[in-house]
């Protein structure tokens, strides 16, 4: 069995694990949470933002060539279990641990810059390396931060990213290749996806609101997450299953019945030897567009049937944060485990509940988990699904 050593987290929730879980117990806290700005989106629109609002750590001097906002939300998480990785370097070898992120974006925010000061000066600033804007670089950062000599690479599947990094970490560890992974991804804000889900007609004029009458797009986030997985019993928090599909229905929209969500949730319970009976809760996709609810709501209706059990999505008050979104709301899910929270509520304040999806298990009054197993959905682009489960052992 794989564990889930140690894990550290940033998003617009929080700075730490420890003020993402006092921001949770708020509970409708979309507009706390979610900023309005208006220098992002061409022509001064405004949109809203899930943005880490506290200034970020710098990095080494150095490891400069690597200093970009994306990374040092990434080293941000990476600080807060630096112990716990320090001790699985000296208890396993450099050569015996992987590196394995998720990403969407990288640096593209300061190839963006950069490009725009070119195009200006006829020069590069003298902070832009190339390799900044390569998706490859949280993963050859975290390499060289660690001088590690295992396994590393970086994923980008857009918003399932970070989820195939975590099931990739869990492979490596159960194939023998390395005894430890660390794994997760990190995004930071950036024009080029703000505007491309503006020019898709996907981002949400206010707070977003999933499962909504009214709900009519996303909000953009960044975030980053960092889990170090082991074989060693001395945590409580396990990767019971994973499963992935790929219907590849459409470049950009689900399949309309969900059959790529449910065969990934389906190869998740599985995976872990577990039927819907036993899970105690489900971190929905969740994006608030009116197709992704609706193919998700079928999916899990048609798969969970008579044993729904609460769900609910937590991207009003992260944001979509991208190629992060799996690792952020994973780590939200094991601090569900370990900490009297009360479940994420669905927030149906300035909306009802849009009756025309199917009537699953919406989480909308205070509920503790009663089963210690909690399933986290992840769909991207192109019908790439994953759906991850962990549980308290």
């Amino acid at each position: 069995m794989i564990y889930i050593t140690s894990f550290g987290a940033i998003n617009t929730l929080g700075n730490s694990l420890n003020e993402v879980r006092q921001n949770l117990t708020k509970q409708y806290c979309a507009p706390h949470c979610l900023i309005e700005e208006n220098n992002w989106l061409l022509n001064n629109q405004k949109t809203w933002l899930g943005k880490v609002k506290s200034d970020l750590p710098k990095l080494p001097v150095h490891l400069s060539q690597y200093a970009t906002r994306n990374n040092r939300l990434l080293y941000s998480a990476y600080l807060q279990i630096q112990t716990e990785i320090d001790h699985a370097i000296s208890r396993y070898g450099n050569k015996r641990i992987a590196i394995i992120m998720g990403t969407s974006t990288s640096g593209i925010a300061e190839g963006d810059v950069n490009l725009k000061h070119y195009l200006q000066t006829n020069s590069h600033l003298s902070t832009f390396s190339y390799n900044q804007q390569e998706l490859g670089d949280p993963s050859c950062f975290l390499t060289a931060l660690l001088d590690l000599k295992g396994p590393s690479y970086t994923i980008s599947t857009a918003c399932t990213s970070s989820a195939k990094a975590i099931i990739s970490g869990k492979r490596l560890i159960e194939s023998g290749i390395v005894d430890a992974a660390i794994v997760g991804g990190s995004d930071s804000l950036s024009r080029m996806p703000i505007n491309g889900f503006n020019a898709l007609e996907s981002l949400s004029t206010s707070p977003c609101i999933p499962f909504a009458q009214n709900r009519n797009g996303i909000n953009i986030g960044e975030a980053s997450a960092v889990f170090l997985l082991t074989k060693d019993e001395t945590s409580n928090i396990a990767i019971l299953g994973a499963g992935e599909s790929s219907d590849a229905y459409h470049i950009s929209s689900p399949h309309p019945e969900g059959l790529g969500a449910e065969k990934a949730m389906q190869a998740a319970l599985d995976d872990a030897k577990l039927t819907t009976k036993d899970i105690g809760y489900i971190n929905l996709h969740g994006t608030a567009t009116i197709l992704n609810d609706l193919a998700e709501s079928k999916a899990v209706y048609r798969l969970f049937n008579q044993n729904l059990p609460p769900c609910s999505s937590t991207k009003h008050l992260t944001g979509h944060t991208l190629g992060s979104a799996a690792a952020t709301e994973l780590a939200i899910s094991a601090l569900l485990l370990n900490q009297d929270i009360y479940l994420p509520q669905q927030n149906f304040s300035t909306s009802p509940f849009d009756e025309t999806l199917d009537k699953i298990n919406i989480v909308t009054n205070r509920m503790i988990l009663n089963t210690p197993v909690v399933m986290s959905n992840s769909f991207a682009f192109g019908g790439s699904n994953a759906s991850l489960i962990i549980g308290k052992i």
